[in-house]
């Protein structure tokens, strides 16, 4: 048999990894096995690696395969390699900080493709999941012919929370290593013969309750001057990149403020396994000072326990069932007090610190990784021989397999610190035609799009050029000026009404996505600032791209009935254009199909959404499906040409269609999707997506696969090499939303039948 395991792995300095490496000895590497697992020695597999912040790791050999956690492709690229190994099994080490996307959703179409059972080791189980958490972990479990779990409360969740059958559910222990220390010979080595040893270790965060244990020392020390404490461990990489050191430091100080120089030690690494256990065997106590019961699996504390160490604990879930049966000592959380009262009666009896050792140990040799690996295997082979059916993905013509890679090279290429040059001559920036609006607020929407979908940290640091841009633009009474020369020359007293209306729009979706504060109440500021002219707007589409914007505020501020009223108003304004103009083989705002059509169903579609209103919904379905029958009767995307537009009984013009209308479309189905929860909107999203990469009326790509920029339309000539702001954006924007409509495609069950209305 043959089993593929994918996790994060050595040298990642990773607890699941540590997990993974142990899993896959046990299972596959046989050394030491009793002659009663020797049927297991048929057992061969592979490694596919989860890789962090595009890190290279020198992995051992058994790694065949690497993904980086926030490169989606990567994912797919793992699963038809899986598909051709010849794997039997595979078994998925899950936690949710591992896998990319929102809540490690990256996870999903790589499963969906899975050719192979998939037996899933959860490493955290939420009570209180957030709605996506619960969605992604539900999805794993229905693709799961098995989940591990590790604790009976585990079970309890799994079973009353996310309503997974119990009968799918197994139960294995965390593993131990079969390592064992002599404590006097240990001490001995750490130089610790005279010393009572107290040991904590694992990641170091602010929830590990460290200051807990600090806090109880001085009363104990009184008794037992020659009591030490060590705190063994790195800072948690995700503190450390927002948060730096602080906590560490914090506990420094405290040591510093009771006096215990002398008696607390910070050893700030992430030792081998071998080396770990020698501090576990030397410690007298082992102490977990958690500081909530929410800790389903511990792998610090079965550790402790294997090796036979006195450990105490505050009482999480897995510690309350670890430590049952006298196998170690449990105190109220962040309670010094009890704490102190605990280790000063422990350290005064050698006696019941001895028993509490031999309870642990005894306990511990049940749970050796070489028993685990063993009740893994037996799990493999029954999954293997069961032969269960693997639920292949839905037909659907969502690949990410077929896109390029997602790339900013060229925004970059075209940004400075005032904004986003609006044109380019090829690949190159055009700065004789300097800075507009309407580009700068698309740029804004793009890089918040980017950095919510992949953090970013380039997109991030580009959305204050865009956004100071907008404030810098922004008149007195609230309207915007759109055009700035190269040389910050104002060219314009007040830009165009759809100038406005883009700019709400990327505002909006900013209050509604902000990755911070300050970027939120600059935001607020200038989208309150413009508010007043809101109502005041003529254009349709500088109408529909303002009720965007406040349709993505209200979504994160529902509470604004003030501004809930303005989308109404602007909602009908809409409708009542479609009304003036609609007939029974026309059914459109206007007398004609011009640019950015799409924009117009998808501002009704938002609105629909919030205000629930029959008639705009209906209005926003019949103008899609009409537009959609102009535009995809062929089964592609064929864009309304510029050049002459498409009258009423006339004919439409072909030529110089342009990205934005492309772009229209796609946030068009998006948004019907969302709405009726029918999948064949993703599929028309993903067709006009191609429009970009040859699926179109030239059969020509506009994306420029040496620039990473998209060009700028078609003309009666060919395709228009020049690569400016707006249609880049306008390529990009869609790709963040295909991505993430392939996401929801994956994570969700998609009811049999879409909204049931009326459709005159």
């Amino acid at each position: 048999m043959k089993i593929v395991y994918i996790g994060t792995y050595p040298p990642r300095e990773c607890g699941i990894g540590i997990f993974t490496q142990n899993l896959y000895q046990s299972m596959v590497s046989k050394p030491g096995y009793s002659e009663e697992s020797r049927e297991h020695q048929s057992v061969e597999g592979f490694v596919v690696a989860m890789s962090d912040h595009d890190l290279d790791y020198n992995y051992p050999e058994e790694v065949k395969a690497i993904i980086r956690q926030e490169h989606q492709r990567d994912y797919l690229k793992a699963v038809k390699f899986i598909n051709l190994s010849g794997a039997d099994v595979c078994i998925l080490e899950h936690e949710f900080g591992i896998f990319g996307g929102q809540n490690g959703m990256y996870i999903l179409p790589m499963l969906h493709r899975l050719e192979i059972p998939l037996i899933v080791t959860l490493h955290t189980i939420l009570e209180k999941p957030s709605y996506n958490e619960k969605a992604v972990l539900e999805q794993i479990c229905k693709m799961a012919y098995k989940v591990v779990v590790m604790s009976h409360k585990a079970v309890e969740f799994l079973t009353t929370i996310y309503e997974v059958d119990k009968d799918k559910i197994a139960l294995i222990e965390h593993g131990v290593p079969e390592i064992q220390f002599d404590q006097k010979r240990s001490k001995k080595e750490l130089k610790l013969e005279k010393k009572k040893f107290l040991l904590t270790f694992g990641i170091i965060s602010r929830n590990k309750g460290i200051e807990t244990v600090i806090k109880a020392l001085p009363k104990v020390i009184e008794k037992h001057p020659e009591v030490v404490y060590m705190v063994l461990g790195k800072t948690h990489p995700n503190v450390l990149h927002h948060s730096g050191e602080e906590y560490r430091n914090y506990l420094h100080l405290l040591v510093k403020n009771l006096n215990l120089r002398d008696h607390v030690i910070f050893l700030n690494e992430f030792i081998a396994q071998n080396e770990l256990f020698k501090y576990l065997s030397a410690s007298d106590l082992y102490i977990t000072p958690y500081l909530n019961e929410a800790q389903i699996t511990s792998g610090t504390l079965s550790y402790a326990v294997g090796v036979g160490s006195a450990v105490i604990s505050t009482p999480y879930w897995h510690a309350t069932e670890l430590l049952d049966e006298g196998r170690g000592r449990l105190f109220n959380f962040n309670d010094s007090e009890q704490l102190s009262g605990i280790l000063m009666e422990l350290l005064d009896d050698p006696k019941a610190l001895k028993e509490i050792r031999k309870k642990a140990r005894d306990y511990g040799k049940t749970i050796t990784w070489s028993k685990s690996g063993d009740k893994y295997v037996a799990l493999a082979k029954e999954v293997s021989a069961a032969s269960p059916h693997v639920l292949s993905p839905e037909d659907t013509l969502i690949d990410p397999l077929l896109l390029p890679p997602f790339s900013l090279d060229h925004i970059k290429r075209l940004t400075d610190d005032t904004g986003i040059i609006q044109h380019a001559k090829f690949g190159i920036p055009n700065l004789k035609e300097g800075y507009c609006l309407d580009d700068n607020a698309r740029a804004l929407l793009m890089v918040l799009m980017d950095y919510k979908q992949t953090k970013d940290k380039q997109a991030l640091a580009l959305a204050p050029i865009y956004l100071s841009y907008i404030h810098y633009m922004q008149n007195e009474d609230g309207t915007f000026r759109n055009f700035l020369s190269f040389s910050r020359q104002f060219l314009d007293e007040v830009g165009s009404e759809d100038s406005f209306g883009r700019t709400i729009w990327a505002l909006g979706y900013l209050l509604g996505n902000a990755p911070n504060d300050a970027y939120y109440q600059t935001g607020k500021l200038v989208f309150f600032d413009a508010a007043p002219n809101f109502e005041k707007l003529q254009s349709i589409r500088a109408i529909a791209n303002t009720m965007l914007g406040i349709s993505y505020y209200l979504k994160a501020n529902p509470g604004d009935d003030s501004m809930s009223e303005r989308l109404r108003n602007l909602a009908w304004k809409l409708v009542r254009h479609y009304e003036a103009n609609s007939s029974e083989d026309w059914k459109w705002f206007e007398a004609l199909l011009a640019y950015d059509n799409g924009m117009l169903p998808l501002a009704l579609l938002h609105a629909a959404e919030i205000l629930n209103e029959d008639r705009i919904t209906e209005v926003a379905l019949e103008s899609m499906n009409f537009l959609t029958d102009v535009t995809l009767k062929d089964g592609y995307l064929s864009i309304i040409g510029n050049e002459n537009w498409y009258e009423k009984e006339g004919e439409r013009s072909l030529f110089a269609q342009q990205p934005i209308d492309a772009l229209a479309m796609i946030l068009m189905y998006q948004q019907a999707f969302h709405l009726t929860k029918d999948k064949e909107y993703l599929t028309k999203l993903f067709s006009c997506f191609m429009w970009f990469l040859g699926e179109n009326d030239l059969r020509m790509s506009l994306f420029d696969f040496e620039t990473k920029g998209c060009c700028d339309g078609f003309e009666s000539y060919g395709v228009n090499r020049n690569q400016g702001a707006e249609s880049s954006l306008a390529y990009l924007i869609s790709y963040l939303i295909v991505l993430q409509a392939f996401e929801e495609f994956e994570e969700k069950d998609f009811a049999p039948e879409s909204l049931r209305k009326v459709v005159k």
